[in-house]
């Protein structure tokens, strides 16, 4: 996996991956500490942090199927939605491999018969995986598609 030490880095990342799955993408920044999300201490009209530094956060989302979007947080993690599912707290770095698996058709739900529930795996290189509950009653039918 390739370091990716900013968020316009990462963007950059992601325009190229949607390039590579002929995938539609659209981006918007927030910048400065008044317009990110998680710096609500920040006071009206102060857009830099204490440390003097400019916090940039992004919002990526990619058309087609399945819906998926990203935000990439300054504090180098992200947040990754595909169908309704949330993946909190990623590496900012893993992003670019975890779209790659979703995209490539590496993800898969596992359905539990008891208790019945349904969980979407995403394999990372490496044998790592991320794991979500998916309640069955949001399986979409890119979801319900891919259970195993």
């Amino acid at each position: 996996m390739d370091h990716l030490p900013t968020t316009e880095a990462a963007v950059a990342a992601l325009r190229e991956l949607a390039g590579e799955y002929a995938r539609e993408i659209d981006v918007s920044h927030a910048i400065g500490a008044d317009q990110t999300s998680r710096r609500t201490a920040a006071g009206v009209g102060v857009a830099t942090d204490p440390d003097g530094t400019l916090p940039h956060e992004a919002y990526v989302e990619f058309g087609g199927l399945p819906q998926v979007s990203v935000r990439l947080f300054p504090e180098d993690d992200a947040l990754i939605e595909v169908e309704g599912v949330e993946f909190p707290d990623l590496d900012r770095d893993e992003v670019p491999a975890f779209l790659r698996s979703v995209f490539g058709g590496l993800a898969h739900v596992r359905a539990r018969r008891f208790p019945p529930g349904y969980f979407l795996i995403v394999p990372l290189p490496g044998d790592r995986t991320h794991r979500e509950y998916v309640s069955p009653g949001l399986l979409t039918p890119w979801l319900g598609s891919r259970v195993r």
